[in-house]
């Protein structure tokens, strides 16, 4: 298989996401790279969103629906899809954000062009149009680190193997796992690129970020401490 023709298994997890399920999720279907599946976990949502994932899986044999049986929050979420997918390349995307249609394509191809481990992508904000992150891109990643995350979580592209090496998502951490995944990834040295290009639109409101301020501050102390949250 040719390197830039590889299975991309994109993961999705889903919790009362009813309003922004369609624009997401045809966002990837309408991708320019075709060699994908689709996977996606409902997480107990309480509205209509399995119904509506449903009727997707239904149209397209590239959508495959899972649901928790119970509500196991977003790290536990993505593993479990982490476990199931068959791609070489992972890719991450969030059900209330959506890619532009050749951000998969691209993404693979800097995989594959530059012998990367992993790969992102700067994001539009949707409510103000900026780009992000903004200021902090000009500066050091293993600096930007030290204070907050500085890599937007659904852009990420990744290369399964090395997600398994790292040890998929911390199931320590309920909050700020992307922050303690990308700690983890640049810790260990992995290769990695960020595109200075926006391939992907970014909700800062209503989103499992804004509605846990408290929360993400309180995990992301211990990636930045490198210690666990674990009693």
């Amino acid at each position: 298989m040719k390197e830039d023709n590889k299975l991309v298994s994109v993961l999705i997890s889903v919790f009362n996401a009813q309003e922004t399920i369609s624009n997401s999720l045809n966002s990837i279907l309408n991708q320019t790279y075709k060699n994908i599946e689709i996977l996606i976990m409902d997480d107990c949502s309480t509205d209509n969103s399995f119904d509506i994932l449903n009727s997707f899986q239904l149209d397209n044999n590239k959508v495959k629906i899972y649901k928790n049986s119970q509500n196991l929050g977003l790290t536990k979420s993505l593993n479990k899809l982490v476990d199931m997918c068959n791609g070489d390349i992972i890719v991450r995307h969030d059900i209330d954000d959506y890619s532009v249609e050749k951000r998969i394509e691209k993404q693979v191809k800097a995989l594959s062009r530059y012998k990367l481990d992993f790969c992102l992508a700067r994001a539009t904000r949707m409510d103000t149009k900026k780009p992000i992150p903004r200021f902090s891109f000009y500066l050091p990643d293993k600096f930007v680190i030290k204070y907050k995350n500085p890599f937007i979580h659904g852009t990420l592209a990744i290369n399964k193997d090395v997600l398994l090496k790292v040890g998929k998502y911390d199931k320590d951490f309920y909050f700020a796992q992307d922050y303690k995944l990308f700690s983890d990834l640049l810790a260990n040295g992995f290769k990695y690129k960020v595109l200075n290009e926006s391939l992907y639109y970014l909700n800062m409101k209503n989103n499992i970020s804004s509605n846990n301020k408290n929360e993400q501050k309180y995990y992301a102390k211990f990636v930045q401490n490198k210690t666990s949250p674990k009693k």
